[in-house]
């Protein structure tokens, strides 16, 4: 084995990022040393990359990036008994401290006191990547090989479309970036009625119709709120899964929202902003959810055997497959919008 490995590095609190070749890390007790596979990019790593007002806030050079990815263990430390070497696995990335309220009542997801790994320690943007044990998942034979390192942002799709009834629903999905795409698929999968797409960006919204949206709408120039309550014969929709963060695209999902209807939200604004909360959620007697992250573990159980199905169909959202060592034209990508998910693997 080796004793160095490529890594994508943030050396320093500026915008940019580096290539290095580091030593590769030691697994301590309880932890598995993972030989990474397959990385894909979350809109996150362009926040590090762009070096943002959050990620300056947030991020301590030097960092390795990257919480999404698969791989094989290529070895464990002390105490380390589910796994060993050469399982495939991938990894939940948020660790939970395991003793406040959240973590003590069932609600890790929601810690107080969580550190991301890719974020807050380093992460999978490497040939290798230390996991603790308790975060370890390993992979099951029916996902398939190129989705392995897309479950942490299916995950979000997921705990978001099942945190409330979706069968025979109908449903918009505001804002199609990777996580609404699989929303799409997964309430597909999940037996929704009727799934309306609401996106901005052409190229989106053509994926959103490949991945099982029934209607695609561009809010700049369709009618979207007259479309859908047509097409819902003037109620609105069972469901609203927010998935965009923008202000406008929020709004608009709460009016075509039927009365008593579901809205969970997931994406995230940059900035506080107005809602008219007496007409849109008082009067209109909606339950709103705010989702966040993936319940461990039980949004994993439900990505395998939603997976073992075969009716999800992610590869459309695949846009670009690169070397990480291409880093930066995936940066790329995702700014000028033509890349959707970018799954890189080691050079």
């Amino acid at each position: 084995m080796p004793t160095t490995m490529q890594a994508i590095v943030k050396a320093h609190a500026a915008p940019g990022i580096e290539m290095r070749e580091v030593p590769i890390p030691t697994p301590g007790p309880g932890e598995v040393l993972v030989r990474v596979q397959a990385a894909s990019v979350c809109g996150t790593d362009l926040h590090i990359f762009n070096w943002d007002p959050w990620a300056k806030g947030r991020i301590h050079p030097p960092l390795i990036p990257g919480h999404e990815f698969s791989g094989a263990v290529a070895g464990v430390g002390r105490g380390v008994s589910t796994v060993r070497e050469g399982d495939l696995v991938s990894a939940e990335m948020h660790v939970a401290c395991g003793k406040c309220l959240q973590c003590r009542t069932g609600q890790a997801h929601i810690c107080q006191h969580v550190r991301i790994l890719g974020v807050d320690a380093d992460g999978a943007f490497a040939g290798y990547a230390i996991i603790p044990e308790t975060n370890i998942w390993k992979l099951s034979p029916s996902i398939p090989h190129d989705y392995a390192s897309l479950l942490d942002p299916l995950g979000n799709a997921v705990h978001t479309v099942l945190a409330g009834p979706i069968a025979a629903t109908t449903v918009a999905v505001t804002g199609c970036g990777a996580i609404g795409l699989f929303s799409i698929a997964v309430a597909k999968a999940c037996g929704a009625a009727r799934v309306f797409a609401i996106e901005v960006n052409d190229h989106r919204r053509a994926v959103a119709a490949q991945m099982g949206a029934d209607l695609a709408l561009d809010p700049k120039t369709d009618h979207v709120e007259k479309q859908i309550l047509e097409a819902t014969g003037g109620t609105g929709v069972d469901v609203l899964l927010e998935m965009s963060g923008h202000p406008e695209a929020i709004r608009l999902g709460f009016a075509v929202l039927r009365t008593g209807g579901r809205a969970s939200l997931l994406g995230i604004p940059s900035r506080p902003f107005e809602l008219d909360f007496a007409r849109d959620i008082i009067f209109k007697g909606a339950i709103v959810q705010g989702i966040n992250g993936r319940k461990m573990f039980e949004t994993w159980f439900q990505m395998e055997a939603l997976l073992a199905t075969g009716k999800l169909n992610l590869e459309p959202a695949i846009t670009h497959r690169l070397k990480l060592s291409e880093f930066p034209l995936a940066m790329q990508l995702l700014q000028s919008g033509e890349a959707i998910k970018v799954v890189m693997r080691p050079d």
